[in-house]
């Protein structure tokens, strides 16, 4: 699935995020998009999974032929500090509450996905009782583990020890090979394997 950006543009009352973005994103490529905090990097891939509108210009979202921004949900994974989790769910409740509206990767069942978290014993823990890193790795299993074209990670390793980051280059490493993937990061650890960078400081 690919993402093209013509003239885009986003602004906020009446400042401008960014201006006349002009992109191509490839299915299969590897994107960081990159910038200081509260440049409007999550700006900009909010826009890119469309659940937000640009003010300018157009998205065109397509596989072999074009796609409803409506219908783009259904092709895209989410992990971000943003996307809360429902905090009365238990881990199990949550994994199998997420893959009713994702089908799982191919190669993957539902049990694997606990395994993957190395959190057996946690599945019957209510989320509100965990660390923001187990909350994390939650987000960022559920995101890899999902059967979807197009993989956007915001700040991945946010609350990741170093254990942590280690085991999220290891999902990189296993589950990215045939997916458009976008890191939003200002940190190179967490977006190193990727080969095409959009700076959003240049559209300002």
């Amino acid at each position: 699935m690919t993402i093209s950006l013509a003239k885009i543009g986003r602004r906020f009352n009446q400042e401008w995020i960014f201006r006349n973005v002009d992109y191509h994103f490839d299915a299969k490529g590897k994107y960081a998009v990159l910038g200081p905090n509260g440049s409007g990097k999550s700006t900009l891939l909010s826009l890119l999974m469309g659940s937000l509108s640009a003010s300018e210009g157009k998205v065109t979202y397509a596989e072999e032929k074009e796609i409803a921004v409506e219908h783009v949900y259904q092709r895209v994974s989410l992990a971000a500090p943003y996307l809360d989790l429902i905090e009365e769910f238990t881990l199990q409740e949550t994994i199998d509450f997420h893959f009713k509206f994702k089908s799982f990767h191919p190669g993957i069942e539902r049990d694997q996905v606990l395994s993957l978290l190395g959190l057996e014993r946690a599945q019957d823990k209510a989320l509100k009782y965990f660390s923001s890193g187990m909350k994390q790795r939650t987000k960022l299993v559920l995101a890899c583990c999902s059967n979807t074209p197009i993989l956007v990670l915001d700040e991945p390793t946010s609350n990741l020890d170093q254990q942590g980051v280690d085991w999220y280059h290891s999902l990189i490493e296993r589950f990215t090979e045939d997916r458009l993937v976008i890191i939003g990061s200002n940190q190179e650890y967490e977006y190193s394997f990727c080969d095409q960078f959009v700076h959003i400081m240049d559209y300002k």
